[in-house]
């Protein structure tokens, strides 16, 4: 055989070999590398996904972080207003109390020195009922002169 028909054969069976391997070979495997490279595309678009599904998540988070921080610091300004309402009241309602003690304290200061005076003008007006008798050397009614002794505890 010659070069030629050597050469011939080997394009011949060259040819029928890119022919089978184009027609039953290589559809496989484009098939595969097309599934594959759409399997890691979806990967991809799915791992893009969960992380702005992510990123969302952290802003909802952080969104009801922020909320509840505000919500429980009105909660607390709230009771702390109460707080000092109630000891605005209790202040009041003490000052009131004391008050009425004082008046109290007052109007029984006021009484026991009514009573005071009172029992100071008898004992003022029986001394001077005494003095009297010494001086008239003589006892005086205090029945009698009861009137007298009346203007005498009055003028005192």
């Amino acid at each position: 055989m010659s070069i030629n028909a050597t050469l011939i054969a080997q394009l011949i069976v060259f040819l029928i070999l890119v022919w089978f391997t184009m027609k039953f070979v290589w559809p496989p495997i484009t098939k595969a590398l097309d599934e594959r490279a759409q399997k890691i595309a979806d990967g991809l678009s799915a791992a893009d996904k969960a992380k702005a599904d992510l990123a969302q998540a952290n802003k909802r988070v952080e969104e009801q972080l922020a909320a509840a921080r505000n919500d429980a610091a009105q909660r607390l300004a709230d009771a702390e207003r109460l707080a000092q309402q109630m000891v605005e009241e209790a202040k009041s309602r003490a000052s009131e109390e004391g008050a009425k003690i004082i008046a109290a304290a007052k109007a029984e200061a006021e009484q026991e020195s009514v009573k005071a005076r009172e029992a100071l003008r008898e004992q003022v007006a029986a001394l001077a009922v005494k003095g009297a008798e010494q001086i008239l050397r003589k006892e005086v009614n205090p029945s009698v002169h009861a009137e007298l002794l009346g203007r005498l505890k009055a003028e005192l």
